[in-house]
């Protein structure tokens, strides 16, 4: 019975034991992977390991300067991006098409080589609506502070990470990495997984003082590329001794994180003045944080167990009891990994090894991370119909309106009123403050699609144009305030469709017609409306008598008959005109031929006369010639 119950607990792990290789990332493939040149209009390479960083181009807005680098850790770029607050006080990169799963993101800021500009800016970061790191006074003269990393899982194929302006210069980014990891990385208990982001707060290699990434330590890429930070000694005020070794560390470069061997050739240990071994370490209060303690026994006066025993405490409560090395790992030169999860409620973490047996206290690596509870989002689709209505009313660049809406809660857009939702388990938008912003455009049909709005005011602008009829589907809506802007038109039955609806400003704009009954004959006890200001609005107390009202559909029908009845006089006037035009034509004509037909007349007549003119003459002529024939005779 109880070899097949030992059988099994074989099998059980044997699956267990499959599923996690299913799960590890492959480290024969190469793991998705951006980095961005901020500022950079072309890819650029850097040394020693000629790392490619693509050109920053269709991420974000802003900015381009060069770059002043405070600190050597820093990538060897020579430009940044900044974000002025004239452009508003959110600014987003977005990086599309990035398969979803883990990633370590990491982020060097630097300085605009600008003297007329603030030297060290001060702002927050966030990832994914998450707000992870804040750059307080003097991070550009500490290394550890001209970054911030961490480790966030992708679940929709894009990524957002956003810098806050605080009021204080302007937020300036000289590079952003994107580096896939193993899905399983940095498991630290039941809180891990896609609601948690893990914010590096401290990562540091024993000994080496040297700081290094795992590149330069021959790491592999699904480790995430990571910063060790190479000290000599846990604390100024410590007797620690640095130890190394080239021996081959065994149990390294492990899925799910991919620990280099370097970091465990070498170590701190205690002395015999100092045996114990104590790290202290500034956080925020009232934090969970996630301790990766790193071990390898590599003393050489260390070769068997119960030769180096010592506990692990972590703000006074002990952690881990009677920790050996060789016995936990089974032989020297193979690398030992203890995580611990712990609330902190004061200002300092601290770790102190503890001798139990033997004398000394060892170390090799240290990792801390805050856990931060992801922000759940706004809902998608009141953030697209939110950007909608920014493009339509055409909202100034100092209102930025970029990234989420409502988180990281400390951030939310400017004019914009936020509350969670149980139900859908997201945040939404409960209403819009616009008033006296210098709006020009129009209010798009789109705003309807934010159905949680309580309250819309977008009065003293230049808004043109007519109100939505989509209003009216608000059903939740109790204040509508749009005085004071060139809305025109008439006001939309469906506005009397809003039940909750308490206050009503349509005073102060170009709207004509009549009041629908449904606003007008509303009892006024608890609802107050103003329709004043409207030169054209009739139909209730206190505004001008209304003509004989017509429907849309009858003005519609009015000015079709008008248009028929001035293309018909249009058509009748030419018609009369060719007319007219043929009737002299034809009398030209007429009048044309009657001349010819006298010329004619006349010609035949003078010709008529002349025959008898030449007979008349004829005949006068006959006697003469007699009388002349007959006198010759008598002269002679």
């Amino acid at each position: 019975m109880q070899r097949r119950s030992l059988g099994v607990l074989l099998l059980w792990l044997l699956a267990v034991s499959a599923s996690i290789v299913v799960l590890a990332a492959d480290p024969s493939k190469e793991p998705f992977t951006i980095r961005i040149s901020c500022g950079s209009f072309d890819d650029v390479r850097t040394a020693p390991t000629n790392t490619l960083w693509y050109r920053d181009f269709g991420y974000t807005g802003g900015r381009f300067a060069n770059a002043t680098r405070p600190s050597f850790i820093i990538p060897p770029l020579k430009t940044l991006r900044h974000f002025p607050l004239s452009d508003g006080a959110e600014n987003c990169y977005y990086i599309n098409n990035v398969p979803n799963g883990h990633y370590q993101v990491r982020l060097f800021f630097a300085l605009v080589a600008d003297p007329n500009l603030d030297s060290e800016p001060i702002f927050d970061v966030s990832v994914e609506g998450t707000l992870f790191s804040s750059l307080l006074l003097g991070w550009s003269s500490e290394d550890e502070k001209t970054f911030a990393e961490a480790l966030v899982f992708v679940q929709d194929s894009s990524l957002s990470i956003c810098f806050h302006s605080t009021g204080h210069g302007d937020p300036s980014i000289l590079s952003i990495e994107v580096l896939q990891i193993d899905d399983s990385a940095y498991k630290f208990g039941p809180l891990w997984g896609k609601g948690t982001v893990l914010r590096t707060a401290k990562r540091l290699t024993c000994a080496s003082g040297k700081p290094a990434f795992d590149e330069d330590l021959n790491g592999v890429h699904w480790g995430g590329d990571r910063f060790w930070l190479g000290v000599k000694t846990l604390s100024s005020s410590s007797d620690d001794q640095p130890i190394s070794t080239e021996n081959v560390i065994a149990e390294t470069l492990l899925a799910p994180n991919f620990y280099p061997q370097s970091i465990y050739q070498s170590a701190i240990v205690g002395t015999d003045r100092q045996p114990s071994l104590s790290f202290e370490m500034d956080v925020t209060p009232n934090r969970n944080y996630s301790v990766w303690l790193h071990f390898a026994e590599i003393e050489n006066g260390i070769t068997a167990e119960q030769e180096r025993v010592f506990d692990v405490l972590i703000n006074g409560d002990t952690a881990f009891k009677d920790i050996d090395i060789i016995r936990m790992t089974g032989e020297r030169f193979t690398a030992l990994v203890l995580n611990k999860t712990i609330v902190v409620t004061g200002t300092t973490l601290t770790v102190i090894l503890q001798p139990v047996k033997g004398t000394h206290a060892i170390i090799s690596a240290i990792e801390v991370f805050e856990i931060i509870t992801a922000e759940k989002k706004t809902l998608t689709q009141e953030v697209s119909a939110l950007r909608t209505v920014k493009g339509s009313l055409g909202l100034p660049l100092r209102l930025g309106w970029n990234g989420d809406p409502c988180v990281p809660q400390q951030h939310p857009w400017s004019g914009v009123e936020c509350q969670f939702d149980d139900t859908k388990d997201h945040w939404v938008i409960d209403g819009l403050g616009l008033d006296n912003q210098g709006l020009r455009g129009v209010i798009s049909g789109d705003i309807s699609k934010l159905q949680h709005l309580q309250s819309i005011n977008l009065s003293g602008n230049s808004i043109k144009g007519n109100i939505p009829l989509t209003l009216g589907t608000i059903s939740g809506l109790q204040v509508l305030d749009l005085s004071y802007n060139e809305l025109n038109g008439s006001i939309p039955d469906s506005l009397g469709q809003l039940a909750s609806l308490q206050i009503l400003n349509l005073n102060g704009n170009d709207l004509s017609g009549r009041v629908p009954a449904s606003l007008g004959g509303r009892p006024l006890h608890r609802a107050r409306f103003n329709f004043t200001d409207n030169a054209g609005l009739c139909g209730i107390p206190g505004l001008h008598e209304c003509g004989p009202h017509l429907s849309v559909a009858a003005k519609i029908g009015m000015a079709f008959g008008v248009l028929v009845a001035i293309l018909f006089l249009v058509v009748f006037a030419a018609c009369w005109w060719k007319r007219r035009q043929n009737i002299r034509r034809a009398q030209k004509l007429a009048a044309a031929e009657a001349e010819d037909d006298v010329g004619v007349a006349a010609v035949g007549e003078w010709v008529a006369d002349g025959q008898v003119h030449a007979a008349h003459h004829a005949h006068l002529e006959q006697p003469k010639k007699a009388l002349h024939r007959s006198r010759p005779s008598s002269l002679n």
